[in-house]
């Protein structure tokens, strides 16, 4: 089974991840942020390095999902293909920080990739607004995010939106994190366990 956990910078992926693999003894793939040789360049000259970390992202991802598929373990993903390609990408290419021709491979090396690989079996995406957004950004305090603007965010949230309401390649699970505290309330976590416990049951 492969579960995968989308939504914004800031909205718990990771953690939701982490908890989530901990609880059900499943595998679990996450964003390469640590070794990622493109982050730091990317927020300090975003219409540089906009194309060379979008396929980075790609080509990490498109990984995991051979690597997710291969091994035949139940895995959970901490973010999705689909949102680069649907979300990030577009987002950047709107902004004019990606130029059409970028734009138009990526989206074309995308759309190869995406006849290969199969989506996930359930897609959980955690729902956020801006101001929690911000303040989750602040309080893990990576140093290079220090320059995402509110603007930047908020036409990613935009776009998250728009992807999950048209969203059609699965199950899909909608979590509303503003007022979740899944880390430090047990219940909340319990909350969120049970969600998907009645969706991954009816999924067999």
């Amino acid at each position: 089974m492969h579960i995968a956990v989308a939504g914004n910078i800031g909205a718990g992926k990771t953690t939701l991840t982490r908890l989530l693999a901990k609880h059900y003894q499943w595998e679990a793939q996450f964003e390469d942020v640590v070794d990622n040789p493109y982050l730091d360049d990317f927020y300090n000259q975003m219409e540089r390095w906009s194309f060379n970390l979008q396929i980075y992202f790609l080509n990490n991802r498109y990984r995991q999902i051979l690597q997710i598929r291969k091994s035949g373990k139940n895995t959970i993903q901490d973010r999705t293909i689909y949102e680069d390609a649907h979300i990030f990408a577009p987002n950047l290419h709107a902004m004019g920080l990606m130029t059409n021709r970028d734009f138009d491979n990526y989206t074309s090396l995308f759309e190869l990739m995406e006849t290969l690989v199969q989506p996930p079996d359930l897609l959980i995406y955690l729902r956020s607004s801006i101001p929690n957004l911000v303040n989750q950004i602040h309080k893990r305090g990576r140093d290079y995010e220090n320059s995402i603007s509110i603007d930047y965010l908020s036409r990613l949230n935009e776009r998250y939106e728009a992807w999950a309401q048209s969203y059609s390649k699965g199950n899909l699970l909608v979590i509303d994190v503003d007022k979740l505290n899944f880390v430090d309330i047990p219940e909340d976590l319990g909350l969120v366990i049970n969600k998907i416990d009645a969706e991954i049951n009816g999924l067999f």
